[in-house]
């Protein structure tokens, strides 16, 4: 399903990852957000990589952005969440909806890892019904205050721009009184640190507005237009959770097969036992099928083909779940070294479970798919 530019592509972020980003992943896994890592990204044209040039990308495809994710994801799957959140569901969006200045003077800067951006549309009160944010923009005096609360935001403890969804109507109207709006980083807005089972490093926090005050040029699209903004996101969002997911069974089948062959009991090689040849071969026809299920989103998106859409849930639902029961087997599988905090497929086990959860769990997933398979 790769050309050759696309298996340059693999092998070139692959070499990059092995040096840069695997000998960090402890590191960032204990909490360490990496930074300099985006940055190194950012002026590979690898943040960002579907923006053209002069914006800090490559004029990369999606297939080529999904790529980059999975290779990012065999090493630190939370590098690849900071790295899908910052390139497709800010960065690629920015670049789609985003005013001239938006593109012009923050939109490169975010392309490079200069600047972090997260993406704050989840609220204590709403997190897959995202419709129902309480978060309020409210016209005084020529500017827009926003006032409200955001929760589960990575990035959020670090991050120097935030596109913000904030409710700009009554709140009966749902998804059109959302508007989207571009806000840097100041006194008024407040962060606190939240802890979580996996994706150490990822700066996941709790954001307060406390009467933020931004101008209409601060307005992604148009008001009362962020719904749009949000599901443009979205959706380039979980077909890169689908990616995440292929990286992290991809890891974890090739290190419990790495094992096997290695690992000796009762006289032989575990590997020669049955019950672990079918858990191996499970492991591989489950990431194999997600690999052709995800590139084949990449190349949807890429032609226009509206069937992107719901590929994309597919993708997002199919891959976390893929990649939650690949780690769960490769732990087995090492048995008690797969516990133990040295293992590499212990941490991608707990980053795997948020893969279920985040981006819209899949319980809600499946019923936004049913929905677009019933209007066909």
């Amino acid at each position: 399903m790769l050309s050759e530019e696309h298996l340059l592509v693999k092998k070139t972020v692959y070499e990059i990852v092995e040096k840069v980003v695997r000998p960090r992943s402890r590191e960032i896994d204990g909490g360490s957000y990496p930074r300099d890592i985006l940055r190194f990204l950012g002026g590979q044209g690898l943040l960002a990589p579907t923006l053209p040039p002069e914006y800090g990308g490559a004029s990369a495809d999606t297939l080529t952005q999904v790529l980059i994710i999975e290779e990012l994801a065999r090493a630190s799957p939370a590098v690849a969440t900071i790295a899908e959140i910052q390139g497709s569901m800010i960065a690629h969006n920015l670049y789609e909806l985003g005013n001239k200045k938006q593109k012009e003077e923050i939109l490169p800067k975010i392309a490079s890892g200069e600047y972090i951006a997260a993406f704050a549309l989840s609220e204590p009160c709403c997190g897959s019904d995202a419709a129902a944010i309480e978060t309020t923009a409210v016209r005084r005096g020529g500017v827009w205050v926003i006032t409200g609360t955001k929760l589960w935001i990575t990035s959020g403890l670090y991050a120097d721009y935030f596109l913000l969804f904030a409710r700009t109507g009554p709140r009966e109207e749902r998804h059109r009184t959302i508007t989207a709006f571009l806000v840097k980083r100041n006194s008024c807005i407040e962060t606190t640190p939240i802890a979580v089972m996996g994706l150490g490093g990822s700066g996941t926090a709790e954001v307060k507005l406390n009467g933020c005050e931004v101008s209409d040029d601060d307005v992604v699209g148009e008001v009362n237009g962020g719904w749009r903004v949000a599901v443009n996101g979205i959706n380039l969002g979980r077909l890169n959770v689908g990616a995440l997911s292929l990286g992290i069974a991809e890891e974890a089948f090739a290190q419990a097969m790495d094992y096997a062959k290695r690992r000796e009991a009762f006289g032989r090689k575990i590997a020669d036992f049955q019950i672990i040849q079918h858990y191996l071969a499970e492991m591989y026809i489950k990431t194999e099928a997600l690999r052709a299920l995800v590139y084949t989103a990449a190349k949807m998106r890429d032609a226009g083909d509206p069937r992107f859409i719901p590929y994309a849930q597919a993708a997002k639902v199919f891959g976390s779940r893929t990649a939650v029961e690949v780690t769960r087997t490769a732990v087995q599988i090492l048995g008690g070294y797969g516990y133990s905090k040295d293992a590499h497929v212990e941490m991608l086990y707990r980053d795997a479970k948020v893969t279920e959860i985040y981006e819209g769990t899949n319980e809600v997933i499946l019923n936004t798919l049913y929905k677009l398979l019933s209007n066909r």
